[in-house]
């Protein structure tokens, strides 16, 4: 009889504890390369899933199909991410289980936290200046830049609550995909434990802050042309959320608040519960032994 192709939940808990024990010794300039390349690798999955569905975003009797289409496509991103390789900032918040486990020091998974992040906005930068050099916003007239701006534009119209629980609601499925994944040995196992529960994040319509690294400053560019804020301002953006729509904006309206509900929906919701649930009975009987 062959082994069994996954983990346990418990087995992964341990597995989550050493990979994150290796991504906190990374060398800064690793974390920052690999996390320029998970920015890149989400971005890709961000104007992937745009340009399969901005038509149906455009019209309001179709924008959830058009949330579904895209979320079967997003999926690819995390999948380059932990297939290919890269450090992604909201997956990283599962560091918090090594830390709880004491076998992570707080202050080195800041560290990874920082120079993957910076990583990150880096890659999703990059791929958004890119595609606003492509011409690829002008398919369909201009509408798929007008959809760009219209995205953007919602999401530095949050409150600041909304933008946290979007946040938390987000990470809790991004990081279960991590931990599913993490928890099959095969690649066809891999890839399925990505696909669906990213599928259902973007469906969703929660918020992540390393695709928003991407969405927003897009929607930014795109603003440079009257064509695309013509096809924005026809898809029932108003002049008032289109001046609101700034790097200003984009950090303390969006970033910032979706960045903290990623956190805590992945280092506690996910995190920190299957920690208590799979490893703190462990540790404290491993003390018991000792005394």
């Amino acid at each position: 009889m062959t082994d069994k192709m996954y983990l346990t939940p418990a087995e992964i808990a341990a597995y989550t504890v050493e990979a994150g024990q290796k991504k906190a010794k990374l060398k800064p300039l690793h974390m920052l390369v690999l996390g320029f390349l998970a920015g890149a690798f989400i971005a890709f999955a961000s104007e992937g899933s745009n340009m399969a569905a901005y038509n149906l975003l455009a019209k309001p009797e179709t924008y959830g199909l058009g949330k579904a289409l895209a979320g079967s496509i997003f999926g690819t991103g995390l999948m380059l991410v932990l297939v290919a390789g890269g450090e992604l900032f909201t997956g990283n918040t599962l560091i918090f289980m090594g830390v709880l486990e004491r076998k992570v020091k707080l202050s080195a998974m800041l560290k990874n936290w920082f120079f993957v992040y910076v990583g990150n906005f880096l890659g999703s930068l990059f791929i958004a200046y890119l595609m606003n050099l492509s011409g690829l916003f002008e398919s369909s007239h201009g509408l798929l830049g007008g959809v760009t701006i219209k995205i953007a534009a919602g999401k530095v119209g949050l409150t600041f609550l909304q933008a946290v629980v979007l946040g938390i609601l987000c990470n809790w499925l991004v990081c279960l995909a991590v931990w599913m994944c993490y928890g099959a040995k095969d690649m066809a196992g891999k890839l399925l434990a990505v696909f669906f529960p990213i599928w259902l994040f973007i469906t969703s319509g929660f918020e992540h802050s390393v695709a928003n690294m991407y969405y927003i400053p897009a929607g930014i560019l795109a603003k440079s042309s009257s064509t695309f804020v013509e096809a924005a301002l026809s898809l029932g953006v108003t002049p008032e959320k289109l001046d609101h729509l700034n790097w200003t904006t984009f950090f303390t309206r969006n970033l910032l608040p979706v960045t903290l509900g990623n956190i805590i929906g992945g280092a506690f919701f996910v995190g920190a519960v299957y920690w208590f649930v799979y490893l703190k009975k462990v540790q404290q009987q491993d003390v018991q032994k000792v005394k």
